[in-house]
């Protein structure tokens, strides 16, 4: 695979640093008022998935309508993607497909604007609309309201856990946070860290809260807050930022968690130094890589965050994400369009899992070759999944998101409390 962890990380974890400018309205004529003369892509350069698999379909099983309409693509860095989008915008010049920018405000923008192709009722319209993954439209829904992007890619979240491990300490595969919590008590008494956590980049930590919210509340509990139904500092939601602290607090995430990165922690969990690991399956190319991976694909199994006693949340609400998805200009589009994205559709979701290993939000009709275990997991996990949920800051703006994610070590080694830590964010939540 030619994505390496960070830039592959890059791709999902975009959160908008750049304040980009908002749209000012979309003045000037739309310069190919017949649609497209090109099948134009505009892309974070870093995102070599998506730009491979496309070329591949375009003299592949997209051949003819490549030929009709040529796919031309531009890259650039993903800092500088919403502003160009943006810039695009306001001249009526967008390309066929952009990607989406880091934040779902922007689309929202962009979509209120005119710019951005319903999808859902073209794919319908096309009739392709079965050929996506119910739990990826669920998840594009969640984000932008409805279904705008294309998910060239889909991850689902949960916790990664050490077979052989767990066997030699009598442990079965918790299915209650209460099982978890007793098996993370049980290893650590053995000596072995319970849970691999890079606490430097925050967000495997924060993950870990809106799982036990997801699990008490339900699967709207973090869009209750971004409507002003809820606030973090409510009761139920410090409980949940409080159960991640008491983790921390017993020393379940191991020494120096604030200072282990990315990496590191991919590292003590493939090394087999931690049992457990809360990580997304874009992390499928480490686990399916043999030098990597020593303590052996075969013995990695996959739980998804345990259920929550009296809680309203179920273990099949799966947290899910499209990576930096790829939305496509409705003032561009004609039946040449129209016709590359019905082939996509189609043939999309086998090709990407033959190709790359990876997963799309399309499903994987045709011949995806040999997968490896894990990933035709992961690919059932999806195909049974018809619910799915965000993670911790998927729906704040930029500032709460920097907040969440720089105060969640703190949260865990006792250096700020979970109500202080709520409070923190919901402030900037209120002030954004």
């Amino acid at each position: 695979m030619h994505h390496t962890p960070k830039s592959r990380r890059l791709v999902i974890l975009a959160t908008a640093t750049t304040a980009g400018l908002l749209l000012s309205g979309c003045g000037g004529t739309n310069a190919s008022s017949g649609g497209a003369k090109a099948y134009t892509l505009t892309i974070n350069d870093d995102n070599h998935i998506v730009q491979q698999e496309l070329k591949s379909l375009s003299t592949g099983a997209c051949k003819a309508q490549n030929a009709a309409l040529p796919l031309k693509i531009q890259t650039l860095p993903i800092s500088n993607v919403d502003q160009k989008v943006q810039l695009l915008a306001g001249q009526d010049a967008l390309p066929v497909q952009f990607a989406a920018g880091g934040t779902p405000a922007l689309t929202k923008t962009l979509d209120k604007a005119g710019q951005v192709l319903d999808l859902e009722k073209t794919l319908k319209d096309l009739g392709v609309w079965d050929s996506i993954q119910p739990a990826a439209v669920k998840t594009v829904q969640n984000l932008y309201g409805k279904f705008n992007v294309m998910p060239y890619q889909f991850n689902i979240e949960g916790i990664w856990y050490n077979k052989k491990l767990l066997a030699a300490h009598d442990i079965a595969v918790p299915a209650t946070y209460d099982e978890l919590v007793a098996a993370a008590a049980k290893l650590k008494s053995a000596g072995v860290i319970p849970f691999s956590a890079a606490g430097k980049e925050g967000w495997p930590l924060t993950r870990l809260v809106s799982g036990y919210l997801y699990r008490e509340l339900g699967p709207d509990a973090l869009q209750a807050v971004a409507d002003g139904k809820a606030k973090l500092t409510d009761p139920a939601y410090v409980k949940a930022a409080q159960a991640i602290a008491d983790l921390g607090k017993a020393g379940y995430f191991g020494k120096g968690v604030g200072s282990i990165d990315y990496d590191t922690g991919v590292q003590q969990f493939l090394t087999g130094k931690a049992a457990m690991f809360y990580m997304g399956s874009w992390e499928l190319g480490d686990f399916n890589d043999k030098t990597k991976n020593q303590v052996g694909a075969d013995n990695i199994g996959f739980m998804p965050f345990p259920t929550v006693s009296g809680g309203k949340g179920s273990a099949d609400q799966i947290p899910a994400n499209v990576g930096l998805p790829v939305a496509v200009s409705a003032k561009s589009y004609n039946a040449k369009v129209g016709d590359w994205l019905s082939c996509t559709a189609k043939n999309y979701g086998a090709a990407s899992l033959k190709d790359q290993g990876t997963i799309s939000g399309f499903k994987p009709t045709g011949d995806t070759g040999t997968l490896p275990a894990l990933t035709q997991l992961v690919q059932n996990t999806i195909s049974k999944t018809t619910t799915s949920t965000l993670w911790f800051e998927a729906l704040f703006n930029t500032k709460a998101t920097e907040t969440s994610q720089t105060n969640a070590a703190p949260l865990v080694t006792g250096s700020i409390s979970a109500k202080d830590f709520m409070q923190k964010i919901q402030a900037d939540l209120d002030n954004g």
